[in-house]
């Protein structure tokens, strides 16, 4: 499932596209995703200006003219490709003709720009709703979820008071959405490696000083990985069709049984399972 990384690149990439342009007509080409549409959805987005094109933890958000926003989720397979329209000064970068609409393009945003945005979605696990602009932060995909990881308001103090008499794994309590919003599997493994802490420690017994170089890791692995596009393991493309390449930088996220990148380290990374994901790790490296 896309995280934050991958979800910004969309976001980002989406912008000539969609940010201060009218939706000249929205074609839902079925029913529902995951769930079912919106009421009138394709109407209610029909006409509507985009003021505002952003993301919140995994969610896209595009707020428009007509006080309502969109909430996209790009579940396990989604992606939103441009077609149409070339990037500001990136000659070449999105297709300039509409390829023919496929299966599995559920949803097609044709933009007063000539731009299309098509949502691919073939598991359908993906999800898009709409409502008031001034409501998202008690909508129930968006209530409740913590501050983002590149914003001001993490940063080492108030992870230390979440994290403070918390007997959860380090691994789990990074993946609670109420602590940081957007973090998933492959970015929290990433960023206990750099920090040099185990995915097994209790949460609440990690030092002050740990959980600076934590929250630090944190900031630097979203970064690099957003730089690079995100990571393609599976189905995640960039809104120009391209792949990430992130996955490329991995230093133990699926690299089970591999020497350690740390120079000097004997150790090899190695995978366990917890709460029903799986953590990578180098048991020499990490304490």
């Amino acid at each position: 499932m896309p995280e934050l990384p991958e979800v910004e690149t969309v976001c980002q990439g989406l912008l000539p596209a969609m940010e201060g342009v009218r939706i000249a007509r929205a074609e839902l080409r079925r029913g529902d995703l995951r769930w079912p549409f919106a009421p009138d959805m394709a109407a209610r987005l029909t006409g509507a200006r985009v003021v505002q094109l952003r993301r919140r933890s995994k969610y896209l958000l595009a707020d428009l003219d007509r006080g309502e926003s969109l909430i996209v989720h790009l579940g396990m397979s989604g992606r939103m490709v441009i077609s149409g329209l070339a990037a500001p000064h990136v000659p070449g970068q999105f297709r300039f003709e509409h390829p023919a609409l496929e299966k599995h393009d559920h949803v097609i945003f044709h933009m007063e720009n000539g731009a299309r945005v098509t949502f691919n979605d073939p598991r359908r696990f993906g999800a898009m709703d709409l409502c008031a602009t001034e409501a998202l932060e008690v909508h129930p995909l968006l209530a409740g979820i913590g501050p983002e990881p590149l914003g001001n308001e993490f940063h080492a103090a108030y992870l230390a008071s979440r994290l403070k008499g918390r007997r959860t794994a380090i691994k789990a309590a990074l993946l609670d959405q109420r602590i940081v919003a957007g973090l998933g599997n492959i970015y929290v493994s990433e960023a206990l490696f750099r920090s040099r802490i185990s995915p097994r420690r209790a949460a609440g017994r990690i030092a002050a000083a740990r959980i600076e170089t934590l929250t630090q890791a944190i900031r630097d692995t979203l970064t690099d990985a957003i730089e690079a596009g995100g990571s393609s393991l599976r189905d995640y493309r960039q809104a120009n069709g391209e792949l990430g390449y992130f996955q490329h930088s991995f230093r133990v996220y699926g690299r089970e049984g591999a020497l350690c990148v740390t120079p000097g380290c004997p150790g090899e990374v190695r995978r366990i399972v917890q709460s029903a994901r799986s953590s990578f790790y180098c048991p020499r490296c990490q304490r």
